[in-house]
C-alpha cells in the first residue's frame, strides 16, 4: 500500500492554481518533495493533512481518504511546519509535552516520550531552557521533536533546513536519515534544494507550478556516467597532458581529472601513466550523475553540438568548473 496517493489533485485560488491535476503514488521510505518556492509543496502537505479541501481530485494518506479521515490521518502523521510557530516563553520540554498531550498521550507517557524525543534530536541537555533563547537550529529541532513525539507512522517536514548554516543543515539531514533508517518512520520532506534531498531520500517527487514533472527513485537519477574521476597527490596537469597526448578525452575539474571511458583500456592507461610519472593515485572511480545535473538540462531541448575536447589547463591555471546547486 502506498503511503501517499493522489489522483487528479487540483487546488485553485482566486489568482493562482497551486496544484494542477497532480497524480502521484509513493511507497514507504524517505521521500523528497522538490520544487521551487511557490511550486505547490506546502499546499500539497496541507491538503494531505486534511486541513485544506482540494478544488478537485482525491488523495489518500496511509490508506485513509483525506476527505473523510482527516482526524485519523493527523493522529498517525507528524508535521514540522516551515513557519516559526514556537512560544518563546516556555521550555522545549513543556512545549513537546503539551503537543504529546494534544495527541492523546497520558501525562506520564507524554513526559517520557518528550524526554526521549528531545534526546534523539540532540536537545536533551538544553530541554529546560526557554525556547526564546534558542538558536535557529535548536528551534528547528524542537519543531522536529514535536512532530515525532506521538510515534507517528509518517512525518511531513516542510523545508526543515530553512535558515540553517551548512553545519546545521548537515545535522538536520542526518536526523532525517535516522528517522527513516533507525526509527522506521516514513518521511515526506519538502525542499527547493535538490542536492540536499539526494543525500537522504530513497525517492524524489518533483513538481513545478503545481504539476508533476517526475517521480522516481533517487538511484535512477544518480546512475553511473561514462566518465572517471581521477585524483592524484601531485602532478594532475602532467598526467592530464600525458593522457591527452595518447588520445584520451580528459579535462581538469578542481583537483580532479575527468576522463571519458572509451573502453577497458582507459583504466590501464590511467594506471600506467600514474606509475610511469611516479605519482600516488588517491582515487579512480566511475562518476555518478547528481539530480541537479539531470534537471539542469531541459529534456525537450535539442542536444548541444559535439565539441572536441581540448587539452587540460596548463599548470597554475584553474580548470573549468561545474555549477552546482546550493544544496551541495
Amino acid at each position: 500500500m502506498p503511503i501517499i496517493a493522489t489522483q487528479g489533485l487540483t487546488m485553485r485560488f482566486p489568482r493562482v492554481t497551486a496544484l494542477d491535476d497532480l497524480t502521484v503514488s509513493v511507497e514507504h521510505g524517505v521521500v523528497g518533495l522538490v520544487g521551487a518556492n511557490g511550486a505547490g509543496k506546502s499546499t500539497l502537505i496541507k491538503i494531505l493533512l486534511g486541513l485544506l479541501p482540494p478544488s478537485a481530485g482525491t488523495a489518500s494518506v496511509l490508506g485513509l481518504d483525506i476527505a473523510r479521515d482527516g482526524l485519523r490521518i493527523r493522529e498517525q502523521v507528524g508535521f514540522m511546519p516551515e513557519y516559526e510557530c514556537l512560544p518563546p516563553d516556555v521550555s522545549a520540554t513543556e512545549f513537546v509535552v503539551h503537543m504529546a498531550r494534544m495527541c492523546g498521550l497520558p501525562p506520564t507517557a507524554a513526559r517520557e516520550r518528550a524526554a526521549d524525543t528531545l534526546r534523539h534530536v540532540g536537545l536533551y541537555e538544553e530541554r529546560y531552557r526557554p525556547i526564546g533563547g534558542y538558536s535557529t537550529g535548536m528551534r528547528q529541532r524542537v519543531k522536529l521533536a514535536q512532530a515525532l513525539v506521538h510515534d507517528p507512522k509518517l512525518v511531513f517536514l516542510d523545508e526543515p533546513t530553512n535558515g540553517l548554516d551548512p553545519a546545521g543543515r548537515d545535522e538536520m539531514l542526518d536526523l532525517i536519515r535516522r528517522i527513516g533508517t533507525e526509527f522506521g518512520i516514513s518521511v515526506l520532506v519538502s525542499s527547493h534544494l535538490l542536492g540536499e534531498l539526494e543525500r537522504v531520500c530513497d525517492h524524489v517527487v518533483i513538481v513545478d507550478a503545481g504539476r508533476l514533472l517526475r517521480s522516481q527513485a533517487v538511484a535512477a537519477y544518480t546512475e553511473v556516467s561514462g566518465s572517471l574521476t581521477v585524483e592524484v597527490d601531485e602532478g594532475r596537469d602532467e598526467l592530464g597532458r600525458r593522457l591527452y597526448d595518447e588520445g584520451v578525452a580528459v579535462r581538469p575539474e578542481g583537483r580532479f581529472l575527468i576522463i571519458d571511458i572509451a573502453g577497458e583500456d582507459t583504466y590501464d592507461r590511467v594506471r600506467d601513466g600514474v606509475a610511469e610519472l611516479g605519482l600516488r593515485l588517491i582515487r579512480m572511480e566511475q562518476r555518478r550523475h547528481h539530480i541537479e545535473e539531470v534537471f539542469a538540462v531541459d529534456p525537450a531541448a535539442d542536444p548541444p553540438p559535439s565539441v572536441p575536447p581540448g587539452p587540460p589547463a596548463p599548470p597554475g591555471q584553474a580548470g573549468p568548473s561545474v555549477e552546482r546547486g546550493t544544496g551541495r
